[in-house]
């Protein structure tokens, strides 16, 4: 059945919404795909799920074709799996937690791992069984601290995750290298730019992990690459250990640097006062920053409750600590700011002079606990410093790490540059940013060894499935193609997902034009075309309804106006604005042809 804009569920705005950033989040509510219900909740109108539904079909063809099997677990879910596998409280604040009238509690699900782990124990029990790839297409549940961009970052979404289960690595990796071959052929139908990086695998856990991004100035995510291929997402970048050096930094001596709190303000001192030997000056390169933080751990075997731990981190003065990188290192833990009442807690830390003379966990000061210590990578041994006395006013100078103190190891939480050397080898780092499209993991034993999923090997001997997780954002995918294909005039879809194949409207007033639009609509339905018709006659005036084509964006717009007096109509290209008449009795077949319909 032909759909008729005069009897759509649609309102089409003029002006931006107030609540919307990104432009395709604008144009995804302006022209009638989705609205708004909640912060980070939206309700997706009939033009909305219609491109959704595209989306879903894509992903699912690619799934099925190799091997992947669909069902759909509740997204109201038992509490028990994730205490099994410690994501009751891995997952804090995110995770929407709920008590029924029995006092049960149980979470609505950010992702299914323990679901599927468990079905799939419950049923088979030896090799023979396996492999297997199981998927669903599912709403997902994460109570996001700022959920923005519209359906690109949102409390509710829908997301396809799979699961592969194997007897052994080698059947992981098959699974793995399948799924990835997949979902390249799912961003590709869905014709956007994207990248293939190294990602970490933060809380889902495993050895190895990519992630597909979305190529978007407005993306959230930063990741690098270089000219060789590399391509890695900040989080997951790894910065070599610095080499030894050779320590040709004199005794360290304490100087006078009174008001320098800040790296700018310390280097302005130095070069002031204290001049180095060889004529060079000063740089915040030259500096060591020591940086408190603090991690709030979950609870775990040895404490009921979650508990705190100071943490100082040692980075070269002219960089800062990445919030993403520091996160990813220290996960499960959350990060909170050292407060007022932290620095009261420990009056060896002086603010702003803070030195490696009172960090490390064998060091304790005062009756107060041990600091643990980490250091950038690129902090050498050997390497020569200006740092902090550990008393207001006063920094010590050619502080030689390893010399002169040591820290408890090395974490990678430092800013990642544009032109900072490659981790491959090969030349620099280009920064970009990007939407997470996809990630697929190598879980290997961690959920089956928490749940018991085991079967009988070939030699009769029980042994644990080795499982990977595989996951693609279905709502995110219409935020991203909104966002990488719309114009000043609005949406622009790709055909494989626009709404309908071709948009059919009536340029001017009278009975004629209407029906020769109705006609043409119904011959092109009949023929497998799906067709929107804007029939608003007498309702609204033909540059409105232009408006609305450009505004909704279906790939090819028939018009039926005037030019019908001499038996033609106009076909519009939405993408390139090519125009071009066809006769009346042509424009079917010149339709169909334009849209790549079969004979």
């Amino acid at each position: 059945m032909v759909t008729r804009m005069s009897s759509l569920f649609l309102r089409t705005l003029r002006e931006d919404p107030a609540d919307a950033e990104l432009p395709g989040h604008k144009l995804l509510v302006r022209a009638g795909y989705v609205r708004r219900a909640a912060p980070g909740i939206y309700t997706w109108l009939p033009l909305g799920l219609r491109v959704l539904r595209k989306v879903e079909t894509i992903v699912r063809e690619e799934m099925e074709a190799i091997g992947g099997q669909e069902l759909v677990f509740p997204a109201l879910l038992p509490k028990e799996p994730y205490e099994a596998t410690n994501r009751w409280t891995e997952y804090g604040d995110t995770l929407f937690r709920i008590v029924d009238r029995k006092d049960a509690q149980m979470l609505l699900g950010p992702t299914h791992e323990e679901m599927f782990c468990l079905a799939v124990k419950d049923m088979y029990t030896s090799y023979k069984d396996l492999p297997l790839t199981l998927f669903q297409m599912q709403n997902k549940y994460r109570d996001e601290a700022r959920p923005r961009a519209g359906v690109l970052r949102g409390r509710e979404f829908i997301m396809k995750d799979s699961y592969s289960f194997d007897i052994d690595q080698a059947g992981l990796q098959k699974a793995y290298d399948a799924h990835r071959d997949a979902y390249i052929k799912i961003f590709d139908r869905f014709g956007f730019e994207y990248v293939i990086v190294h990602a970490d695998s933060g809380a889902m856990g495993g050895s190895a992990s990519e992630e597909f991004l979305a190529v978007s100035p407005n993306g959230e995510d930063t990741f690098v690459r270089d000219d060789s291929g590399y391509a890695a997402n900040v989080e997951a970048v790894e910065v070599p250990v610095a080499a030894p050096v050779e320590v040709t930094a004199g005794p360290a001596h304490v100087a006078d640097t009174p008001d320098t709190p800040t790296i700018d303000t310390l280097v302005a001192t130095l070069n002031a006062d204290h001049p180095r030997a060889d004529g060079r000056p000063w740089t915040g390169a030259d500096t060591l920053k020591n940086v408190l933080v603090m991690l709030v751990h979950p609870a775990d075997e040895e404490h009921e409750e979650p508990w705190r731990e100071p943490l100082a981190i040692g980075v070269p003065g002219d960089r800062e600590v990445d919030a993403k990188r520091l996160e990813v290192q220290v996960a499960p833990a959350e990060v909170e700011e050292f407060g007022a009442a932290d620095f009261a807690a420990h009056p060896e830390l002086a603010k702003g002079y803070i030195g490696p003379g009172v960090l490390g966990t064998k060091h304790k000061a005062g009756g107060s606990s041990a600091i643990r210590y980490l250091l950038d990578p690129s902090i050498a041994e050997g390497s020569a410093w200006v740092t902090g006395a550990d008393e207001h006013g006063k920094h010590v100078i050619d502080l030689v790490h390893g010399r002169d103190f040591t820290a408890d190891g090395r974490i990678q939480a430092a800013e990642i540059r544009e032109g900072d050397p490659s981790p491959s080898g090969t030349g620099t780092l280009t920064l970009a940013r990007g939407i997470e499209m996809g990630h697929i993991f190598q879980l290997g034993t961690k959920y089956a060894e928490a749940l018991g999923l085991r079967v009988l090997d070939e030699n009769g001997t029980l042994v644990t499935v080795t499982m990977g997780s595989y996951g693609v954002g279905v709502t995110r995918a219409v935020g991203v193609i909104a966002e990488d294909n719309h114009d000043e005039a609005g949406l622009v879809w790709p055909r494989q997902v626009a709404p309908f194949d071709v948009h059919v409207v009536v340029a001017g007033k009278g009975d004629e034009l209407l029906t020769a639009a109705g006609d043409l609509a119904a011959q092109l339905e009949a023929k497998g075309v799906e067709v929107i018709l804007d029939d608003r006659a007498g309702k609204v005036s033909p540059g409105v309804k232009f408006k609305d084509a450009e505004l909704i964006g279906v790939p090819t717009i028939l018009v039926v106006g005037k030019g019908l007096a001499d038996g033609v109509v106009e076909i519009k290209d939405r993408r390139t604005g090519e125009r071009r008449e066809v006769p009346v009795g042509e424009a079917v077949d010149a339709v169909r042809a334009e849209i790549g319909a079969r004979p």
